[in-house]
This record gives C-alpha cells, structure tokens and sequence, in this order.
C-alpha cells in the first residue's frame, strides 16, 4: 500500500513534491477525514512513547545493594544490640543519607524522555477534505498536508509542497547556528541532513515565511523519534569515582569479614576470651576500621564541589558529575554558542579596490575598518558597501544592560549595522538622508533583497541589493571600480573572493546597486536588475576570548578538545584554527564517518580535531568510540539531536540559555552562561573534589588502621589491650566527624591544572597511598605502644595509660591531618601550617572534646579514663609533632628520588594507548 511506504526511510527530499503526493496517495487539499481516522489506527498516535519507569520502591531499595553498605548496616545492628545506640545511630544516618541522594538523582535521569516528548507542539493547522481544520497534534498522519507560518513549531516530518519566503530554526537537530532557507525542490538523496532543504522536521521552528507542507513521517518514525530511541537505548554510566568506590568497598569489605572472624576465633580460641568479650572488641575494630563516615564525607565533598562549582556558572545536576570533569581526558564540544559568541560578525569587505577587515566584535557599532591591501582605495570601496548594507537592513540595534548590544530581527543584518557603525555612519542620519520608498523582501526562491531609496543628490532613486553572491552576480552587468565608478564585471575576481571568504569559514554576502533616472511607480522584481556589483562582505561567528584560553588550559592539562558541529566544515575547521584546538586541525564529515566502521573509528575519534555536518547517530558513535579506548568524555550540547550521546558521555554537559530540556535532563551538569571557559573552570574544581577525596581516604585508613593494628598485635601476642572497645569507638566518633570533615573544605592545590588527567582505571589507593597507609599505621600502632609502655614505666596505672594511649592517637591524628592536606608537596610552609577555618575549628572542637574525656568525671565513668598530668600530654604533643617531621622528611626524599614523578607519569599514562 502506498501510504505505508510513510512509515519507511523513504528518501522524501530527493521526490519532487508531486511523487511524494501519489507515494503517499494524497493530494494538495488534504485527506479526507474518514480516510485520516483509518491512517491514525494504521500508524498509531503522532507521539513518542512514554518512558518506563522503575517503581520507586525498586529504586530505593537499589541503593542499598552494596557489600559496604550491607556490612555497615550489619555492624550498625550488633552495636545497637550490645547498647552503643550511638554508633548505631551513626551508621544508620549515612547509609539513610546516601540512599535519598541516590534515589533523587535516579528520579531526575528518568525525565529525560519526558522532556523529549515536550518538543512537540499541541495542535496543527491542517486541510482536511479541502478545508482548513485545527487538529490534537497526536492525530497527525502521514499524507496530512501542513499549513505552518512564522512562530510554528513543525509538528511531524514534512515534504515542503510550497514556501514563501521560508526559514526554519533547526538548531536543536542540526546544531545549524542561523536559520536555513527550505525550497520546494527536491536535493540530492546522499544530502546530509542540515543540506536537506526541501524537508521540514519535528520539533524544529519556523522562523519566518510561510509553508505548505504534506506530513510523511509520525511518531517513532520521525527523526524526533529516532532520537528518542538512541537515548532510550543508551545505559547512564558509573562515574569513575563510583567505580573506584564499589571496587574499594568490596575488597575491603571481603578483608575486612575475613579478618574479623580470624580475629573473633582467635580470641576465643587461642587466647581464652570470652565470647562476648571478644565479639565486642571484634564490633568496636570493625566499626573503627570501616570508613563507614567515608561515604557521608566524599558526598559532602562532592556537595561543597557543586557550590563551587555553581559560583562558577556550572550548575550541577548529579552530585557525582562533580568529581567525573576531574578525571576527563576529552571533552566534546559544541561550536556555536559555546566556544563562540552565537553573535554573527562582519568580518571582511572585499572590493576591486582591495580587502578591509573589522575589528571588535558582536553586534557593538564601535570599532574601526582597516585596509589589508589596497589602502586608502580600499577603505573608501569597503565604506560604499557598508552604505548598501545599512539601507538594505530591516533590523534594529539597541544597547542593554552591561552596555551589551542585541540585535532585534536578522542576526547578518545586525552585523551589517554594526560594520555600518564601524565604517563611520550614522544609521539615523544615512535613513534621513535616503528614506526607504519601497522594497522587495527577502524570498528563498529569489535569495535577496532589495530596497528602493529616495537619491538626495538628484530626482531619481538608488537601488540597494543583497543576498546570495552568486545570485547578486547574476543580476549583476558591472562592477565599482576603485574610484566608485562603474567598470566591466570580471566575474572570475569576484568567485575567487568568495572562495577565498568560504575558506576562512565565512558565511558570504553580496552587494549591489544602481541608479534609477527616476521613481518608478512600482517596484517589483523586473526592476532589479543591471546591477552594479559592489563587493562582498563575509560573516563569522568568533570564538570567544575566553574559549581560547580555557582552550590552551585544557591542552596543558592534558585535555584534548574535540568540535562536533552541525556546522559547514570549513566554517568549523576556520573556528578550530582560531582556537588552537590542535596543532593540524583535521575536520571529519558526517558523510566520511558513514564509511568508517565502528573498529576503525576510535582510532580516527582521537586524531579528529573537528567533525562536522554530524547527526545523532554520528555524535553518539564518536563519544563511544572514545570511551572504548578508556577515555573519560565530557560532551556539551543543546538541542534535542544532543540528548543521546549527553548521556551516553561520562558527563553531559549541557546548555543553560539556549538549551532544550531534553538536552538539560540527559545531561548531569547545565552551564548557566553557555561559555566553554566555565567547563575548564569545573574542570579545575572537579580535580580539587578528587584530591580532597582522596586526602579524606589518605587520612582515614592509616588512622583507622593504626586503632585497629595496636589491638590486633595486643591480642595476637597476649599483651594487655592499649584501649577498651569503648575508647576506640570514641577515637573513631569524635575524629571522624571532625577532623576528617575539615578535608573537605580545602581550597585546590597550586597547579591542579599541570597535571595529566588520571586514567579512569587507576585504583582510590594509588601505590603510594597504599605505602603510605602502612607506614602510618605503623607509626600510630608504635607511638601507642610506646606510650603505653611509658606510662606504665612511669608507675601510671591501666586507666591512665590508656588514657594516654587515646590522647596519643588524638593527637597523631591532628599533626597527620597537616601532613595529609599536601600529599606530594611540603606542608612546612605558612600556609600548610597556618591552616583552614575548617581545620582549625575541627582541631578545637576536638582538643575540648578530649579535654572532657580527661578531665571531665562524668567522661571517666562511661569511658574509663582518668586525669593525664602536665609532663605526659607535653611529652605526647611532642610525639604527634616528631611523627610529622618525619612524614615529612620522607616526603622529601621520595620528591628526591622521583618517586612522585613516576607515580604521575604512571597516572597520566594514555589509556590503553590513546592518542589525543
């Protein structure tokens, strides 16, 4: 059947629009409505389908499924049965804590489709049987004929049938900066999807003329549809840190139960405890040795990362998309808008006289022309045809806030007043001096416009014409001279100029007039012609400053910088150039990526500095090449066409102003001012998150493992235990939540953004972590012995030594967390010694808080202390301070030796071997 062939992939922009009527059987007055009710139950409703949602009992219940948290809650529930209702308390509240979070931002990536459904407008104007009807855009059907107007959003796939004057914003498919100008007649049948001018898209917005178009795909069928499929199909990814953290949390879980028991068996079974007595101790190690406030901390970090962030005009959406820029390793982004101004700018005049150039930028009328070549000559030439451009306008300036100029009507026309401004002229006065008498619009079936002009220098009038170049040539018997008289037109010259301006990425206009004897009653389309060709002008959307140095940052860090575009390719390579994204810019088509199979792109992904005139399918095929050779990719975007591969990325990062929210809800951060410089200031604060991530880690295990060693080596060889399972869960109360927290609020070390991304695969416990866990654990297992044995020398009892003991491990913590807050570097400096207000207000409530374990009678009868004289907590503070001298000293020699610069080199190493 004929109107099947809707629901295929039928090449409906290569038909002209008489055989797309008889494929479809329908005619240009529409279908008629009992045949549109029998199409509507053959091909369904013109809707995307509704997601599938998890329950959100499910999705609750998910955030429980980790052996970490399960043994968490495990040790949670034997200390509330053996009374310590406060730990219990503890544990349950950051385990609760990190449910909710995961379960909100499970919830928020569930809207994206929702969002998608959105795009689609609510009613359609539409003939049925002959007469114009207003129909629920969910009952449109393929061979439904189309009656939209400016302001329209597309309601369903279309074969434009007529048009008038026709422009269509297909940005949030195509990416296309400027509106495209749609015909009637058919294109080639391999024309990318932003070259098919005789198609009309779902979604996309008439941005000026009117259209009659026939309805040829629906629903799922459109390219609407298609790209709810892609992103229906794409699985959000695990951040990296998530990755590391499962991984962590379930080898250490697995150690952690195995010792345990060892350590429970042992007690009973070799060294005669009791079986509560050991099960407690065994409780009070696990639950010092767990990191079980690690999570709560790495979210406030991550939290404090967001508000930072935010400060920054990074809004992030998903708490672990905080710490994911850290590790990027090639961020995708989009051109327009992004890493440029989204402003068009006249950049170039070309005349027969010579070449001037525009300096300054956006639509501000300051500025000044200079000669390139030519001179003087060439100035005058360029000034002529900045006069053209001003009379043949409809557009209007006007200055805002912040003395920001906007242009209110054509973006290319606004640039023209502004080069009109940079040439000298004052609109008002030029408008004065030569009224507008009468114009012809702008039309895609004519491409250009032309205004009529009262001549103030004699009765007659002046014609002012511009549009496509080659069009205005065409209209064109000759051409200014240098002199601004009229010579012989050397059409050769002129195609040479505009090759030349589509090299450099400019979009080209051209620019006529011609002198009328006298005003003609009429003025039509007859009337424009023996034009005087005076030059061209050619338009750039520039990058932005800023981009350019975030740019240059993110090379330095050892981040590449990929352009995928909608854009023409030469535009795109010229940005790129601009922007020194690399040293040999290469520019990938979408058409060229049709021929590349999926083994074979990701090698092409990482040499490809550019790829434009890109789809959906290509986008997401890029971003999963790149992470199949182990690269961590940040992808921006702002159309719908975007929302796949936004998620697909290891973070989606799309666009606060000019961002659709389809593209918002795939993604996991939004850019508040949609400027590329702020991706590379996240990309500063995720690494801070990281290192302040993995200082917490670095201060947390060795000090747990310290607790938990001494016990374990007393226990083992018979000795007296240095602290009862009270006091250690004491230490681990009071300095967990205090000190440990401090860490997360330190500011980024110097040159954060030297160093190489960290490859994606690296573990949480880096070799030197790992060696550094040990020594300190050690050292804190020696100086409690050490003490302990002291105190005893002494002639101190028990309750005193462990009291010691516990004073001991206090302050070891606090000179260790000095140490720790600069892992590779000296924190014998004025500002690693002076610390944050976070440390030094988490060292004073922990000094009070030991002051009462010592001091305070109540404390000595829930915990078994006793009062430490003067002389000891000296002699203790001495040791915490010699055990930081000697962190440092060896600091010191592993920076000597290298041992930090091929830990980096090892970091940094390219992933499974890479190229950016």
């Amino acid at each position: 059947m004929a109107a099947e062939a809707a629901a295929g992939a039928a090449a409906w922009h290569a038909i002209d629009a008489e055989a797309v009527l008889r494929q479809l059987a329908a005619t240009p007055d529409g279908l008629e409505p009992a045949e549109a009710a029998r199409r509507l139950q053959r091909f369904g409703p013109n809707a995307l389908p509704s997601p599938a949602r998890t329950p959100g009992w499910r999705r609750l219940l998910r955030q429980f499924n980790d052996p970490l948290i399960l043994f968490l809650l495990a040790a949670g529930v034997v200390a509330f049965a053996l009374g310590h209702r406060v730990d219990a308390a503890v544990i349950v509240a950051v385990v609760a804590i990190n449910a909710i979070v995961g379960f909100v931002q499970e919830g928020r990536a569930e809207q994206a489709l929702s969002a998608l459904r959105s795009m689609l407008a609510p009613s359609a104007r539409v003939l049925r049987g002959g007469a114009r009807a207003q129909v629920a855009v969910e009952t449109l059907v393929p061979g439904d004929v189309l009656l939209l107007e400016a302001g329209d959003r597309v309601p369903a796939d279309a074969r434009l049938l007529r048009g008038r004057g026709l422009r269509v914003d297909e940005s949030v498919l195509t990416g296309e900066s400027v509106p495209v100008e749609k015909l009637a007649d058919p294109v080639a049948e391999h024309a990318d999807l932003g070259s098919r001018a005789s198609m009309l898209y779902s979604g996309t917005l008439v941005a000026a003329g009117q259209a009659t178009a026939v309805a040829v795909a629906t629903g799922t069928h459109t390219q609407m549809g298609r790209i709810g499929a892609l992103l229906e199909q794409v699985e959000t990814l695990t951040t990296p840190l998530l990755q590391q953290i499962a991984r962590f949390g379930r080898a250490f879980t697995a150690v952690a139960l195995v010792a345990a028991a060892a350590l429970f068996a042992f007690a009973i079974g070799v060294r005669d405890y009791g079986w509560l007595d050991a099960l407690m101790i065994v409780v009070a190690l696990a639950v010092g040795v767990v990191p079980e406030s690690l999570p709560a901390v790495i979210t406030i970090t991550l939290a404090i990362g967001v508000r930072r962030m935010a400060a920054r005009n990074a809004i992030v959406r998903r708490l672990p998309a905080v710490e994911t820029l850290g590790a990027t390793t090639v961020i995708c982004s989009d051109k327009t808008g992004t890493l440029t101004r989204n402003e068009m700018s006249a950049r170039s005049v070309a005349t027969t006289a010579g070449r001037a150039l525009a300096d300054g930028g956006g639509y501000a009328p300051v500025g000044a022309l200079a000669a390139r070549d030519g001179g003087d000559a060439a100035l005058a030439a360029a000034q002529r045809v900045a006069r053209i451009g001003l009379l043949c306008n409809d557009a209007q300036l006007h200055q805002g806030e912040g003395a920001r100029w906007r242009v209110d009507g054509d973006p290319m026309e606004g640039a023209l007043l502004a080069l009109a401004g940079k040439a000298g002229f004052d609109g008002a006065a030029m408008r004065n001096a030569h009224p507008r008498l009468d114009e012809v619009p702008f039309d895609a079936a004519h491409r250009f416009m032309a205004t009529l002009h009262a001549d103030a220098e004699d009765a007659g009038a002046l014609v002012c014409v511009k549009g496509a170049p080659e069009q205005v040539l065409a209209l064109s018997a000759r051409q200014s001279g240098r002199d601004g008289g009229a010579e012989p037109l050397d059409a050769a010259f002129w195609q040479r100029a505009i090759d030349a301006a589509g090299a450099e990425g400019q979009r080209v206009l051209g620019f006529a007039w011609r002198r009328l004897e006298r005003v003609p009653e009429r003025f039509g389309l007859e009337d424009v012609g023996g034009l005087v060709f005076a030059g061209i002008v050619g338009f750039i959307d520039p990058p932005r400053e800023e981009a350019i140095d975030a740019v240059a940052d993110c090379r330095a860090a050892g981040i590449a910088v990929k352009m995928i575009t909608g854009d023409h390719a030469a535009t795109a390579a010229a940005i790129a150039g601009q922007l020194h994204l690399a040293d040999e810019v290469r520019v990938v088509t979408g058409q060229e990526l049709e021929g590349v199979a999926d083994a074979d792109l990701p090698a092409l992904a990482a040499e490809a500095s550019v790829f434009a005139r890109t789809t959906p399918e290509h986008k997401l095929r890029i971003v999963r090449a790149l992470q199949s050779r182990g690269h961590t990719v940040a992808m921006t975007g702002d159309g719908v066409n975007d929302a796949p591969s936004l998620k697909q990325a290891d973070i989606g990062i799309a666009m606060g102003h000019k961002g659709t929210e389809a593209a918002k809800e795939a993604s996991g951060m939004v850019l508040a001012d949609d400027n590329f410089a702020s991706i590379a200031a996240a990309v500063h604060e995720g690494r801070a998150v990281y290192d302040n991530i993995r200082k917490v880690v670095a201060w947390t295990l060795p000090t747990n493992g310290g607790e938990a060693l001494a016990v374990v080596l007393a226990i083992a060889f018979g000795w007296v235990l240095p602290m009862t399972p009270p006091q250690i869960l004491w230490i681990n109360m009071v300095l967990t939540v205090t000190l440990g927290l401090s860490l997360a609020f330190e500011p980024p070390e110097a040159g954060v953004m030297a160093r190489a991304p960290r490859r994606r695969d690296a573990a949480l416990v880096s070799p030197f972590m790992l060696w550094r866990i040990v020594l300190v654990s050690l050292l804190f297992s020696a100086g409690a012995f050490g003490v302990f044995g002291w105190a005893q020398a002494r002639g101190h009892d028990l309750e005193t030594a462990r009291t010691m003991v516990v004073n001991m491990f206090c302050v070891m913590e606090i000179f260790y967390l000095f140490s720790v807050r600069y892992l590779h570097g000296s924190s014998f400096s004025l500002r690693g010694l002076r610390g944050t207000p976070a440390v030094l207000w988490a060292i004073a409530a922990v000094v009070l808080a030991q002051l009462a374990f010592t001091y305070l009678p109540w404390m000595h009868a829930l915990f078994d202390s006793r009062p430490v004289p003067v002389f000891e907590g000296l002699v203790i503070v001495a040791g915490g301070a010699a055990m930081m001298a000697l962190l440092e000293i060896e600091k010191w020699l592993l920076r000597r030796l290298g041992v930090f610069d091929e830990l980096k080199a090892a970091a940094a190493a390219e992933p499974r071997g890479a190229t950016t």
